[in-house]
């Protein structure tokens, strides 16, 4: 702080001044915060106070050694002023000495200097004498470098001395020696197997004897090109090393010539003026250049993608991607080193291509290991002992399918990763090529391979294939637990793994799209399900009313067996299903008790548009009333229309009740083809009451199966001969009996 600028408040300034702060502090402070100001000026004089304690005691040894330090100099100056004076006494000496020495040698330095001068000059004159000798040694020794080096050097002489009669012949032998030199180096310039490193030695040394630039530029391309393409041959013929050798062979042996080449060629072509030449040869070279240039990357980028894509799905991806960021880094050099050159083609278009390969390669693998899969789940179910047994293993067969397919894509998906570690020196993403790619690994390989399964599995539905009906089973609950986390696990790893913004992209698919295929498969296959166990039940119903003479029946004393059979069945096919779409806790899956509209007589249900249930009792009609066809037309006329065939849904009472209504119906129409007798009306009457029995326990609300058995019944009647039913109570005893 300034003098003008100092205040007498400031405790830190010169100009402080201790009575007229007291006075301030007086007038303007209460009394608490002059004792508060009190203290704190206290606190900081003990604090001051104890940092110089800290200070003296820290340099207390720096001062006492300064001072013994500035006592010795003192001592020390005084023995080094006699020195300096006994050393300018001895420099007066030597400098007379030395005028004495130059005075006696002056009229002699001159000659000295003559004489220099011509032992120089004869050493001249000597090395032109034997020059002839030595090019030819040094040219026998194939050290031509030197004797090129010589021979120019030579030339400055002669320009200067060639005109004497004796040099005259020694410059004739030089430039025939010099001569001949020069067409051994066009020769060996030409001969095949010649490295980089020898061209470029060879053509500096042609230049240096004034062989002709244009031509040398050209013969050095095409020199250079059968060089480059033997490397090539051999490289092709590296099938037995791995990947990573491979690269390093090209790049220490193919890449490293051809990157010689090129700025050998530069230097000596492109980068110099030459008068004799035309004024776009520099043009011209770099042009021709950069077109052998790419001309021979092109070659070896394309052998090393042929072994990129006969090693994608044979070697690790590891090894080829060190290889290729390898490959990567050393074309990047080299494009650095070649100034003014455009090299084209680079390394990202293969590691892109690469990554396409492998994820068609993972593809296929995937849709492999999905066929192996289903091939173990179709072995488990065949080689099940029971139904049972089945039904309670197939929720395993499905956490297993399941599972295997969720781990087998997360596994596929964290392998492909690898092309985007940020160690590497390529960044695929930041193509535009490369950014479809990994577009591509959601869309081909994810989401492609969820259609691919949704495809395979409803397949499995069609009419046409044979498939056992637990496996539709197992495929339906696959299909729509896929729907319910599957798909959404796997997209959302994949959109997070790769960074990919599919929730704002429009040309990427939703994964609304994917839940709604998987569940639309698993509704048909579980459709497939119910048709085919529909089938096997109605098979047995149909059996049963075709094999048998119903005009010739005796008195009915049981139910048929094939009503047992049918009855058992069900009850099998429910523990199945319960197992898969229902947690009761009752293990067998059955309902215990009936609805209060349910009943053990022998009486069915009729729907009615009015009311919920309608009932008629069949043992109440005379023979009279039952021919006649005005109550079965009754109950056509308010009763509703059962679709049969329709979709169900993922619960137990759905998929039962959809076998059951195929069965019935099947029974039915095959009653309604058949002529009845009194007694096998009764056995009708029998069996149809053992399933009103029976099948209440498989389903949540029986109006429906009441009613399919009124028809039965009813078009029983319609087709008997005699329409006498049994007594309610003797059917109801030979039921229970039954």
């Amino acid at each position: 702080m300034s003098e003008s600028n100092a205040s007498p408040f400031d405790m830190d300034s010169s100009s402080f001044d201790a009575e007229k702060y007291l006075e301030r502090l007086l007038k303007d402070c209460s009394l608490r915060q002059i004792m508060d100001t009190e203290a704190a000026v206290v606190k900081d004089t003990q604090t001051l106070h104890s940092d110089m304690q800290t200070l003296v005691y820290e340099n207390y040894n720096k001062f006492i050694s300064a001072t013994d330090t500035i006592r010795k100099m003192k001592d020390d100056f005084k023995q080094m002023e006699s020195d300096v004076n006994l050393l300018m006494t001895k420099m007066q000496s030597i400098t007379t000495f030395s005028e004495q020495i130059t005075g006696t040698l002056q009229g002699t330095r001159s000659q000295l200097c003559r004489l220099s001068e011509k032992h120089s000059l004869l050493k001249r004159l000597q090395f032109l004498s034997t020059l002839p000798g030595k090019l030819k040694g040094l040219i026998e020794e194939q050290n031509y470098a030197q004797a090129v080096q010589d021979y120019l050097h030579a030339q400055k002489v002669f320009a200067q001395y060639g005109r004497q009669p004796s040099f005259d012949g020694i410059q004739k032998d030089c430039d025939a020696i010099m001569a001949d030199l020069k067409e051994t180096l066009r020769q060996d310039f030409q001969r095949a197997g010649n490295t980089a490193q020898s061209l470029t030695e060879i053509g500096e040394l042609l230049l240096q004897l004034d062989e002709k630039t244009s031509d040398l530029a050209s013969e050095m391309l095409t020199c250079a090109g059968k060089r480059l393409h033997e490397l090539i041959v051999m490289l092709q013929d590296q099938t037995e090393r791995d990947m990573l050798e491979f690269v390093d062979m090209g790049i220490d042996g193919f890449l490293n010539d051809l990157a010689l080449v090129v700025t050998s060629y530069f230097d000596m072509f492109v980068a110099k003026h030459y008068e004799q030449e035309r004024d776009d040869f520099q043009e011209n070279s770099l042009l021709e250049l950069n077109i052998f240039l790419n001309q021979n990357i092109d070659k070896y980028l394309t052998l090393v993608q042929d072994r990129v894509e006969s090693d994608i799905g044979y070697g690790d991806t590891q090894v080829m991607l060190r290889a290729l960021d390898r490959l990567h880094r050393r074309l990047q050099a080299m494009r650095n080193i070649c100034r003014g050159l455009e090299v084209q083609r680079n390394t990202v278009d293969i590691i892109i291509g690469a990554a396409h390969q492998l994820c068609d390669a993972h593809a296929k693998n995937l849709k492999d290991h999905f066929a192996d899969s289903l091939s173990a789940v179709r072995l488990s179910l065949v080689s099940a002992k029971s139904d049972a047994a089945t039904g309670l293993n197939l929720s395993d067969l499905i956490s297993n399918l399941y599972v295997a397919m969720v781990e087998k894509i997360k596994g596929v998906l964290q392998d492909l990763l690898i092309f985007l570690r940020t160690d590497w020196s390529f960044n695929i993403k930041a193509e535009h090529k490369g950014a479809l790619c990994v577009e591509g690994i959601r869309e081909n390989l994810l989401i492609g391979f969820l259609r691919h399964i949704s495809k395979v599995m409803c397949g499995f539905g069609d009419a046409s294939s044979s498939s056992p009906p637990n496996l539709l089973l197992v495929l339906s609950k696959t299909c729509l637990e896929l729907e319910l986390q599957g798909v959404h696990i796997l997209i959302a790893l994949v959109d997070d793994l790769y960074e990919i913004d599919s929730e704002n992209s429009a040309t990427l698919t939703h994964e609304t799209e994917i839940c709604a295929e998987m569940r639309e498969t698993a509704h048909a296959l579980l459709d497939a399900y119910v048709r085919l166990q529909g089938a096997n039940i109605s098979q047995m119903l149909r059996k049963s009313v075709e094999t048998r003479d119903w005009l010739n029946c005796l008195e009915p004393r049981s139910v048929r067996a094939v009503m047992k059979r049918v009855v058992e069945e069900l009850g099998s096919i429910e523990t199945v299903v319960a197992s898969l779409y229902e947690g009761t806790g009752n293990p067998t899956g059955f309902r215990t008790t009936a609805s209060s509209d349910s009943s053990r007589k022998t009486y069915f249900s009729n729907f009615t548009a009015s009311k919920p249930q309608y009932r008629s009792n069949w043992s109440n009609y005379t023979p009279s009333q039952l021919e006649s066809s005005y109550v079965s037309n009754i109950h056509r006329l308010f009763s509703e229309r059962v679709d049969i065939f329709t979709s169900v849904e993922f619960t137990k009472a759905s998929i039962v009740m959809g076998i059951i209504k195929i069965g019935l119906k099947t029974l039915l129409e095959c009653v309604r083809l058949r002529t009845f007798s009194k007694y096998g009306l009764q056995q009708i009457q029998v069996d149809a009451h053992y399933l009103q029995m029976n099948l209440w326990r498989f389903v949540s609300d029986e109006n429906l199966v009441n009613f399919l058995l009124d028809e039965l019944l009813g078009s029983a009647v319609q087709r008997c001969l005699e329409s006498v039913l049994m007594e309610p109570n003797a059917v109801e005893i030979i039921c229970e009996r039954g």
